[in-house]
């Protein structure tokens, strides 16, 4: 395997400027650090993993938090969509993944320990129960951390644009006619405040009263929670015309509870869904749901994470707002 002496030698360079080149320093000129790391890719040099570990003080590996209490795992098609486009903008800056949990060997540590058993350099937090302990602790920790939809104070967020994402269903449900929409929200997180704010805040805007038995609370990814709060729904004497559910899965339970009731999508009923995934393409009728950016959002958080470790004094905490797009479909009907 070539050197870096090599790599210099085939540059006609040091073998400073080669380090510089490969690390990406900013102190030599951007065509010689694409001709330093067009050699290495020739030339197949690869670093060791334990000699740049000692250079620049960093493991190159990222932690990966995500407790999925559905225990849907990499199943769960919207965050295994994050997580993917995570991995692989970690990888093109050079870094690995690993997944944080409680037990190394069937030794029981908290996450802080973990990370700092693993030595990873910095930690993306998604899908967890933001209000642990164990959480809080390894947010308030030295650990660089970046979390996805939710927001602790000076830490750097990914945000995806929920509030948006309501108003616009909503929206679209009243340019189609809509007066009665009720909508089942998921369990009490960040995420679900800032939706219910977003349905309320649309909702007030377009005049529409919304009856306090129209908002149901039910669970994320859950289709049959999402059946049952369906046929509360239609229980009531006046029921609604257009129901939004919680996510794109769960909406599976809610429209066989309205096949099971006896009523056609969207001639009966119209409904929406959230997150935008492969299922509600394939649906029949195709839902009409607002899909949220995946790519941009796993993207983004590799990235900041990769700059508060590489650059942590000029990296300042932000919250970052990912937007998404509304998906038409054939399951909202116009009505008079």
């Amino acid at each position: 395997m070539p050197s870096l002496k090599d790599l210099a030698k085939e540059c006609g360079v040091s073998v400073a400027t080669v380090s510089k080149a490969l690390n990406n320093q900013p102190d030599i000129s951007a065509a010689t650090r694409e001709r330093v790391r067009a050699a290495a890719h020739r030339m197949g040099y690869l670093p060791n993993a334990a000699a740049r570990s000692l250079k620049t003080n960093r493991t190159y590996n990222l932690g990966v938090l995500f407790v999925d209490e559905r225990q849907s795992g990499l199943t769960h098609e919207y965050f295994s969509a994050v997580l993917d486009s995570f991995k692989v903008e970690a990888e093109k800056h050079g870094y690995d993944i690993t997944f944080i949990n409680h037990n190394i060997s069937g030794r029981s540590m908290s996450y802080l320990e973990h990370c700092r058993y693993r030595n990873v350099d910095g930690v993306v937090i998604a899908c967890v129960n933001f209000y642990e302990p164990q959480v809080v602790e390894l947010v308030n920790s030295e650990v660089p951390v970046v979390t996805i939809d939710h927001v602790f104070n000076n830490r750097m967020a990914i945000l995806s644009d929920n509030v948006s994402g309501l108003k616009a269903l909503v929206r679209q449900a009243w340019a189609c006619g809509h007066r009665r929409i009720a909508f089942i929200h998921g369990e009490r997180t960040a995420v679900t405040e800032n939706r219910l704010a977003g349905f309320y805040k649309s909702c007030a805007e377009l005049g529409l009263q919304v009856p306090e038995e129209y908002v149901r609370s039910g669970v994320y990814h859950d289709p049959d929670r999402c059946a049952e709060e369906t046929r509360a729904l239609l229980a009531l004497p006046q029921r609604p015309t257009c129901i939004l559910f919680p996510d794109d899965f769960s909406a599976m339970g809610g429209c066989i509870a309205l096949q099971e009731a006896g009523l056609s999508i969207p001639e009966d009923i119209s409904v929406m869904g959230y997150d935008g995934i492969y299922l509600s393409r394939v649906m029949k009728p195709q839902l009409v749901t607002w899909q949220q950016n995946t790519k941009m959002l796993g993207r983004m958080a590799a990235d900041k994470l990769v700059q508060m470790i590489e650059h942590p004094r000029v990296t300042l905490a932000e919250q970052i707002p990912v937007t998404g797009k509304l998906l038409e479909g054939g399951s909202v009907r116009s009505i008079e």
